[in-house]
């Protein structure tokens, strides 16, 4: 068995998926669509690259991708928030849920690809993607938002939705017609769900002592068997392995252990993911996009206009104004990965061949359109208000600014006389800063010097906070005896800065 040509294509296809990724990130975009293209670009179903790698190569390595990218966002449930806000963030989350799913199970019925596709459709257009909003609020810096908890809440909400949606599909997707067998399998998918949750929720002592070991070789090796296990779990029961892997991440993540899960698992999942997204363009023919792109243009505007109307409604509900009503929508606005799991979950129960092309040019345009709104939603929010932004130019502070270039002169030549010299300046116009009856005992030039210090300090606590360290530290460096002086008005049991860890004497 000679793996080698293999072995050379894959690798050749994930330095392609780096370098456009690379470029990617240099207009916000995030990697799902990236790896996407690679894929569709390697496809036996084009000419555009010189590689012939058929998708079920990897098929199964794509499974572990799927399952995996479930048990992380599984794994990052927060049950607290969930259940300390429980009234609130149903009334938000499920508006939100209704609005969006309705709307595009409606639009699902008017394409007329039939009932069971609609049900598809509407998951496809109405659910975010919880990996990228977490990554854009992180990148944007927009944790410490007024809307994120409110964001975070609501997608809590919509995880619990897509355990309870996907069993649902499930069954609707397993082709059953009698009434007697689908009560059978819901009530089994329900029932496996409410287990799942009650251990997570009141058993994770119990799973801290079960999944304890001090060998990281051996958890990683466990962690990874019980995602698997559980995936297979529910597909026998016909919950499909997607949500086996979602309900097994809930329990561990209510575990003492899921930092360090998270340690191990956000690697592999981004390895065994990008096997997933490269496996589905692989399986993308260009060539059925042109009968689906009326269809997804229509999909994108209806999913922005739902986005902007649901974000100004939790905006309301939660009694915020436009800005975060605006950063709300356009957060919510994007796509991503849940989208290709129902579409490979049609895939695998013969619906309209259809779904695939569309579910790939959509999240292909929103994977792309979506950041780059959210990225820039403050802006476009601004534009709409008629108003210039001014962007506030902080003060100047001169001496933290001559304190900083005394850090760096002192660790290039502490023996410096010209570095002393500015050391006894700087300290004699800090004592003036910190005494101002002082500095009006001094000469014009000196008062001059101090006016300005005293200005300069009305500048942050911290930074005031790190000139004392900095100062100290360089005049420890000329003069190891130094000690350094107290601030009159510091409180006098202020610890040493001298001291080192461990002297109790």
């Amino acid at each position: 068995m000679h793996l080698g040509e293999d072995l050379l294509v894959l690798g050749i296809l994930f330095v392609v998926a780096y370098v456009l990724g690379r470029l990617g990130k240099l207009i916000g975009l995030p990697t799902i669509p990236i790896y996407m293209i690679v894929g569709v670009l390697a496809s036996p179903h084009t000419e555009w690259f010189p590689l012939d790698f058929a998708s079920g190569d990897i098929e199964l390595i794509a499974v572990f991708g799927l399952v995996l990218l479930l048990f992380s966002l599984g794994l990052e449930f927060d049950q607290e928030e969930f259940f300390g806000n429980a009234k609130t963030l149903l009334i938000s989350g499920g508006s939100w849920i209704l609005i969006n799913m309705g709307a595009g199970f409606i639009f699902g019925i008017m394409v007329g690809w039939g009932a069971r596709e609609a049900l598809v459709i509407a998951g496809m257009t109405g659910t975010s993607s919880s990996a990228i909003i977490t990554k854009l609020l992180i990148e944007l810096r927009r944790l410490a938002n007024k809307e994120t908890p409110m964001i975070l809440g609501v997608t809590v909400v919509g995880d619990i939705f897509i355990a309870i949606y996907l069993s649902i599909v499930s069954v609707v997707l397993s082709g059953e017609t009698e009434i007697w067998p689908i009560v059978l399998q819901l009530s089994i998918a329900f029932l496996f769900l409410v287990v799942m949750f009650s251990l997570a929720r009141w058993g994770g002592r119990v799973v801290s002592r079960l999944i304890r070991t001090k060998d990281d070789e051996l958890f990683t090796i466990l962690f990874f068997g019980l995602v698997v296990l559980f995936a297979g779990i529910g597909e026998i029961i016909g919950v499909t392995d997607a949500i086996g892997a979602f309900l097994i991440g809930v329990v561990l993540g209510a575990s003492t252990y899921r930092a360090k899960i998270e340690r191990v698992a956000v690697p592999l999942r981004d390895v065994f993911a990008a096997f997933f997204f490269l496996n589905f363009g692989l399986a993308l023919d260009v060539a059925e996009f042109p009968p689906v792109i009326g269809i997804v243009l229509l999909a994108i505007v209806m999913t922005f206009v739902l986005s902007l109307g649901s974000g100004a409604l939790l905006a309301y509900l939660h009694k915020m104004g436009r800005r975060e009503a605006l950063n709300t929508a356009a957060i919510f606005v994007n796509r991503g990965e849940f989208t290709l799991i129902l579409a490979t979950l049609s895939i695998g129960a013969g619906l309209d061949p259809r779904l695939q092309p569309f579910a790939g040019l959509y999240v292909l345009s929103m994977a792309i359109l979506g950041p780059l709104f959210t990225a820039n939603s403050e802006k476009i929010g601004t534009y709409l208000r008629g108003t210039v932004p001014v962007v506030g130019r902080k003060p100047r502070n001169v001496m933290l600014e001559e304190e900083i270039a005394l850090v760096e002169a002192a660790t290039a030549n502490p023996s410096g006389d010209d570095t002393k010299r500015a050391v006894k300046r700087v300290t004699e116009a800090r004592v003036h800063a910190d005494d101002p009856a002082a500095a009006e005992t001094t000469d014009t030039a000196t008062t001059d010097t101090a006016t300005t210090d005293t200005a300069t300090d009305a500048a942050p606590a911290e930074s005031a906070r790190s000139g004392d360290s900095m100062l100290d530290f360089v005049t420890d460096r000329l003069d190891p005896t130094h000690k350094p002086t107290q601030n009159p008005t510091a409180p006098a049991d202020k610890p040493d800065r001298n001291a080192r860890p461990g002297d109790y004497s």
